[in-house]
C-alpha cells in the first residue's frame, strides 16, 4: 500500500492565525500558484480566507511548465474572475509587471477611495502560497535586494513580516501553508513531486513511479530520451521502467537512489517543462 503524504508543521497553524488576522490590513492578496501543478497548489483554506478579498493569482515557476497548459490555465483562472499574472520569478522585469496587475486588481477599489477623498496610498498585499512556490524569490525581486531567505526545499520562511518595495507596495511576507489533510491523494504526490513537501516524509519510490505513469500518456519520450531507453519501454510496467532506468544510471539494484535522480532532473528541469495538472487544449 503506498504511503499516505501529510505535511502540516505547527508553524503553518500558526501562520494561518496571522494571515487571518492581519487580512483586514490589506488591500489584496497574491496568492502564488506553482504553474506545474497550478489547481494542485492552491490552497483550498487560503481560498476560504481570502474570500471576497480582492486577489492577484500570481502562476510562478513558468519557465519550468508546460507553455500550451499554462495559457490554458491562465484563461481558465481569468474566466473564474481572477486577476491573473503568468511569472517567471527570475524575470527582471518582475517588480514592474507585479506592481501593474496589482493595480488592476484593486483599481475597483482604490477608485471607490478616491471619491471619499481618500488619497492614493501604498498598495498593501499579503503574500499566500504554498512551500517553495517562489515567494521568497519574489519578494527579493520586489524589495529588490535579498531580504527573504531563499532555497529549493520548502519550510524555510517560518514567520511573517511587512516590507516595502520602491515601486509603492507594502508587503506581508508568510511561511508556505499547506492544510491539514489532502482528500486526493493525487494531489499529495504532486505536490511530493514538485518540492512542496518535505522530501523526507514521502517514499520517493512511490512518488516516481507515479510520475512515469503520468508520463506514459503525456511525455513517455522525455523519459526514454533523458535515461537512454529502448523507444518501446512503456510498454512495460512502471516498475520495471524504474528498473530499467536504475540500470542504466548505473545503480544496479538500487532504485531508491535512481528515483532521487530521476525527482531531481524533474525538478531542474531536466525532463523538459511539464505540467501534472492537465486541461484539455
Amino acid at each position: 500500500m503506498a504511503q499516505i503524504i501529510q505535511w502540516f508543521p505547527g508553524h503553518m497553524a500558526k501562520a494561518f492565525r496571522l494571515m487571518r488576522e492581519n487580512l483586514k490590513l490589506v488591500d489584496v492578496v497574491f496568492e502564488l500558484v506553482d504553474a506545474r501543478i497550478p489547481e494542485s497548489s492552491r490552497n483550498p483554506e487560503v481560498d476560504k480566507l481570502i474570500g471576497s478579498k480582492p486577489r492577484l493569482l500570481i502562476m510562478t515557476k513558468a519557465d519550468l511548465a508546460d507553455p500550451e497548459q499554462t495559457r490554458a490555465w491562465k484563461q481558465h483562472f481569468e474566466a473564474q474572475g481572477h486577476t491573473v499574472l503568468v511569472l517567471d520569478t527570475r524575470d527582471p522585469r518582475t517588480p514592474q509587471l507585479v506592481t501593474k496587475a496589482a493595480r488592476r486588481a484593486v483599481e475597483a477599489k482604490k477608485a471607490a477611495q478616491l471619491a471619499r477623498g481618500i488619497q492614493d496610498q501604498p498598495i498593501r498585499a499579503l503574500i499566500a502560497g504554498i512551500p517553495n512556490v517562489g515567494k521568497s524569490t519574489l519578494l527579493n525581486h520586489l524589495v529588490m535586494k535579498n531580504v527573504a531567505p531563499t532555497a529549493d526545499r520548502p519550510g524555510v520562511t517560518k514567520k511573517v513580516a511587512w516590507l516595502k518595495t520602491p515601486t509603492k507596495l507594502e508587503l506581508l511576507d508568510s511561511p508556505g501553508v499547506l492544510w491539514p489533510k489532502f482528500e486526493d491523494q493525487t494531489v499529495g504526490l504532486k505536490l511530493a513531486l514538485t518540492g512542496a513537501v518535505k522530501d523526507t516524509i514521502f517514499a520517493k519510490d512511490d512518488a516516481v513511479l507515479f510520475l512515469l505513469d503520468f508520463f506514459r500518456n503525456y511525455r513517455p519520450e522525455a523519459i526514454i530520451s533523458r535515461y537512454h531507453l529502448d523507444a518501446n519501454v512503456f510498454d512495460e510496467a512502471s516498475v520495471q521502467i524504474l528498473l530499467d532506468i536504475t540500470q542504466k544510471l548505473g545503480f544496479k539494484d538500487d532504485y531508491e537512489k535512481a528515483s532521487e535522480r530521476v525527482l531531481n532532473d524533474l525538478r531542474k528541469g531536466k525532463l523538459g517543462p511539464f505540467t501534472l495538472d492537465l486541461l484539455d487544449v
